[in-house]
């Protein structure tokens, strides 16, 4: 090595001065040669997101620093955002910046360390999409009262699929469902999510607008089944977010299990444990209108029941009295008056005819006997068709009077609570004619009066059971 140096001082080209670039150069070539892929571990300062979309920041620790530079096609892809005093492993390759002769550490992966980078980005893109007003409560709109159309952004082989449509199959008979399938997981996932959701407003505005009522899409579930939190991550993008927020129609976010959080549960109006779960609000509003109709059926039915007892009670209570007694036997003696008139008016008819006729038979032997034989056949003939006309009006008016009659007994027969004692029944009264409704009151050796049917009876009360 000593001979080595000695004759470096005699060769003219060893001893030839580099430039600054070439020197430059050298050591940027040396550094990438050694060190192509390298992992540093320490704190993030000076952080600065450029307008270009590039990130500079220096890692340090105790005793060192060292610049780092994370182009923007690479950042795009990091699932967090740094920030000063951030622990992170940073993998990447160091070169030389030679405008100022600087080396540092070109980034081409940056994780966390001591939280996880998902939690980290998760948080991050939490706090800044809920300080845009993004998850406000006041911006949450209602599920409609009875959704006719459901759309359903998920996997089209999931289970989450199969489970809200075994839900809906079971618990309602008006949804219809419109799928519009897109894939959960992986890289650009998320991207197909919000274009899907895109797509069943762009065709709900488009019934609307061409007043196709039935194919409106009334909600959204958007989701997918359990998973690990990579598995989940793209409904924590800010795209989905952001899709769901810009759709005209509500949107149930259900995604993995019930304690499974996600942004999209976030931004959507109504978060649901389970895919499930959606599928049970969805068809909860149906099953809450049938059980209400039921009700008011169970006691409208009980309320017509309730007014028909009580009706019959208070005819009941009507027959009992002697009101009904008084009406039908003024109606009997109607009845017999007027039969009474239609004799007498028959006898007074008969006796009438009966002396026209012995006059007429006087007059008829006072006159000659061809003069008197053709004017008593004339009055003979008057005298026949007056009476028969007499005869034919009395039975007529005497016929309506009893057919009047008859109506307005049939009628009062119907209406007559009298046609229960018929069947059986009697009704018991004190002695003051008070209806007895129950034993309250009565003792023993009180008189009781007992209508029925056909007649009173009047008794004596030997024993008495049931009290009240």
């Amino acid at each position: 090595m000593t001979r080595s140096l000695l004759l470096s001082l005699f060769d003219e080209a060893e001893r030839r001065p580099l430039s600054v670039s070439e020197l430059t150069s050298q050591v940027r070539g040396a550094l990438e040669n050694r060190f192509a892929s390298v992992w540093v571990e320490g704190e993030i300062s000076n952080f600065k997101a450029h307008t270009s979309g590039h990130w500079y920041f220096t890692v340090k620790d105790e005793s060192a620093q060292l610049r780092a530079t994370c182009f923007r096609g690479i950042n795009r892809a990091i699932r967090f955002r740094p920030a000063d005093g951030l622990q992170v492993r940073v993998r990447g390759r160091l070169t030389v910046y030679e405008p100022r002769g600087d080396y540092e550490l070109i980034v081409e992966g940056l994780d966390p360390v001591g939280a996880g980078a998902l939690r980290v980005a998760f948080e991050q893109l939490r706090e800044r999409l809920a300080a845009e007003g993004l998850f406000d409560a006041a911006a949450k709109r209602p599920l409609p009262l009875l959704p006719r159309r459901v759309g359903i952004v998920t996997s089209p082989t999931g289970a989450a699929l199969r489970d809200i449509l075994h839900v809906l199959t079971r618990r309602t008979r008006t949804v219809n469902v419109l799928v519009a399938p897109t894939r959960v997981q992986g890289t650009g996932a998320g991207r197909e999510i919000a274009r899907a959701i895109a797509l069943l407003n762009a065709h709900h505005r488009a019934a609307v607008a061409q007043g196709r009522w039935h194919e409106m899409v009334d909600a959204i579930i958007v989701g997918r089944g359990g998973g690990s939190a990579e598995d989940l991550w793209a409904f924590n993008e800010e795209e989905v977010a952001r899709a769901i927020r810009a759709s005209a129609v509500p949107v149930i976010s259900a995604v993995g299990h019930e304690t499974d959080v996600t942004i999209a549960d976030f931004a959507a109006d109504v978060r649901a444990a389970t895919p499930s779960a959606a599928a049970e609000i969805v068809a909860a509003r149906e099953d809450e209108m049938a059980g209400a109709v039921y009700a008011l059926t169970r006691d409208l039915v009980q309320a017509v029941r309730y007014r028909l007892l009580a009706d019959k009670t208070r005819v009941q209570d009507a027959a009992m009295s002697y009101g009904f007694d008084e009406v039908r036997a003024n109606l009997r003696a109607l009845g017999e008056q007027t039969n009474e008139a239609a004799r007498r008016l028959e006898q007074s008819f008969a006796r009438t005819g009966e002396r026209a006729r012995r006059r007429l038979e006087s007059v008829v032997r006072r006159l000659a006997p061809a003069r008197a034989s053709g004017r008593a056949a004339a009055a003979r003939g008057e005298l026949i068709a007056a009476r028969a006309a007499l005869q034919a009006q009395m039975a007529a008016r005497v016929d309506d009077a009893r057919a009047r009659l008859e109506v307005a007994v049939a009628q009062l027969d119907a209406l007559s609570p009298l046609d229960v004692l018929r069947r059986g029944y009697a009704l018991a009264s004190d002695e003051a004619g008070r209806p007895l409704r129950s034993t309250f009151g009565v003792r023993r050796g009180a008189r009781v009066r007992v209508r029925l049917a056909a007649g009173r009876l009047v008794c004596r009360v030997e024993e008495v059971e049931g009290e009240g």
